[in-house]
């Protein structure tokens, strides 16, 4: 179930308030500045930092590079 697109626009990481990446086929959000990965749970993103995981160095390449081809943009612009 894909995340209603008004909440991406307001969703930030609850460590360093930061936007996002998400991923809809794999029911993720990720913060590539500190390569943490958030859950997306029937439709619910779980925001907590306890619940986060963090991703190893090819993981990451995995994700940035993933959302460069799939042309996927941050959930907000950072200021």
């Amino acid at each position: 179930m894909a995340l209603d697109p008004m909440l991406l626009e307001i969703l930030a990481c609850p460590e360093d308030k930061g936007p996002l990446i998400y991923f809809t086929d794999e029911d993720s959000l990720y913060n590539p500045r500190l390569r943490r990965r958030y859950a997306v749970r029937d439709g619910i993103p779980v925001m907590l930092i306890d619940e986060a995981e963090t991703v190893s160095d090819d993981e990451h390449e995995r994700l940035t590079a993933k959302a460069e081809a799939e042309g996927l943009r941050p959930t907000f612009e950072a200021q």
